[in-house]
């Protein structure tokens, strides 16, 4: 495929999500570690909240899962992203770039594969660095009180 600019276009504008290679896959994670917030369902409602506390393997400064090849075995009910499961999954940020490549919308500016940055997702605001805490953190207070209106989220 040629763009309008001539060149071609980029891996995530020529394939879906089922069609990239494993490193393509990979790199289109943003590393905002939004999907790694514990969220909250009301059982009556459907309706999903998202917390200020981040699963007990992610690194909150970094925003990567301290044991990622692991997760699943040690998290659980880790959800490992498949193409299928981004599909289907109502909690996906809508600025995910999974699920922006799923409903053929542009990856935003601020994304390392369009500005080159891997940190401007976090000098421009749009992950959790810094604003959560680790579930592990939290004993005796009741989840519902770390519930957070976070933007980028929408059900």
């Amino acid at each position: 495929m040629v763009g309008d600019a001539g060149m071609s276009d980029p891996f995530w504008k020529q394939k879906t999500l089922e069609e990239m290679s494993g490193a393509e896959w990979e790199s289109l994670c943003d590393g905002c570690g939004k999907c790694c917030l514990l969220k909250l369902e009301d059982e009556d409602t459907g309706e999903i909240a998202y917390t200020r506390l981040h699963c007990r393997l992610l690194d909150g400064q970094a925003c990567t899962c301290m044991d990622y090849e692991n997760r699943k075995k040690i998290v659980e009910d880790c959800v490992i992203l498949t193409p299928q499961k981004v599909a289907e999954i109502r909690w996906m940020p809508r600025t995910c770039a999974y699920r922006l490549v799923l409903e053929g919308k542009d990856l935003p500016d601020w994304h390392h594969l369009v500005c080159g940055d891997r940190n401007r997702v976090h000098t421009t605001g749009n992950s959790i660095r810094g604003r959560t805490v680790s579930e592990d953190t939290v004993f005796d207070e009741n989840p519902e009180d770390w519930i957070v209106d976070w933007e980028g989220y929408e059900v």
